[in-house]
């Protein structure tokens, strides 16, 4: 078996006196999509705290092509590969479509993946590409938050939550753009509430209740009511 791009390896972290994780264990291989689901509280976002270093974790329980990488700090990480598009967007407001995407591009890996490319993947941003942030829709935010992500040329993207308070016309196109993404050769973690979605999209999944992995396995392994009795805990 392929050794897998990044693994996380009884991760256990939390906040202060707070333990929010519990031993979680996944892993994620090359050029595929692992969703990653769970009720609000489940632990998934707090997850990928630790994994940027956020959070307290050990060299050990982070691992990338191979290497422990737990010990490293937030700013390294773009450098070597690991980028997150995350919940609530969180871009420069007051600047342009095109200067948000540079930032990231200035910051991140050379690569296949330029701002030119990510208005082809998403052409209204290239129409845009001079207005503020402020003035796009919540969709065409989210869009610039996935294109800062891919022109750092990531080997994995950990996605949070990118559907949330989007209207579901518009999360179709945001997640329909997925498939060209792993198709350039980068892998995705994707946080997501809607199981379905995932179900449909990944590869494998991993549900979380409470700081723990109370599932997985491949995607098309488990019905939807199992997914559900993971998901609650029924």
């Amino acid at each position: 078996m392929a050794e897998p791009l990044l693994a996380i390896n009884n991760m256990s972290s939390g906040y202060g006196d707070f333990q929010a994780l519990f031993g979680v264990n996944l892993s994620v291989p090359e050029k595929s999509i692992l969703g990653l689901v769970g009720a609000n509280g489940a632990g998934k976002s707090t997850l990928f705290k630790a994994i940027l270093g956020l959070l307290p974790r050990e060299r050990d329980m982070v691992m990338f092509r191979g290497q422990p990488i737990g010990d490293l700090t937030p700013e390294r990480l773009p450098k070597i590969g690991i980028v997150m598009v995350p919940e609530g967007r969180r871009l420069f407001r007051s600047l342009s479509v095109e200067e948000n995407l540079r930032i990231a591009a200035d910051h991140g890996r050379r690569g296949e993946w330029t701002i030119d490319r990510v208005f082809e993947l998403f052409p209204i941003l290239g129409e845009r590409r001079n207005q503020a942030a402020t003035q796009l829709s919540g969709g065409q935010q989210q869009m610039v938050a996935i294109g800062r992500a891919l022109v750092a040329n990531p080997a994995v993207i950990l996605f949070d939550e990118i559907s949330l308070g989007l209207a579901p016309v518009v999360v179709n196109d945001v997640y329909a753009a997925l498939p060209a993404i792993v198709d350039s050769g980068i892998s995705a973690v994707l946080v997501e509430q809607d199981v379905d979605r995932v179900r449909k999209l990944a590869g494998s999944l991993v549900c979380m209740r409470e700081g723990r992995v109370v599932l997985s396995g491949p995607a098309d392994a488990f019905s939807k009511a199992e997914l559900i009795a993971a998901y609650f805990g029924e």
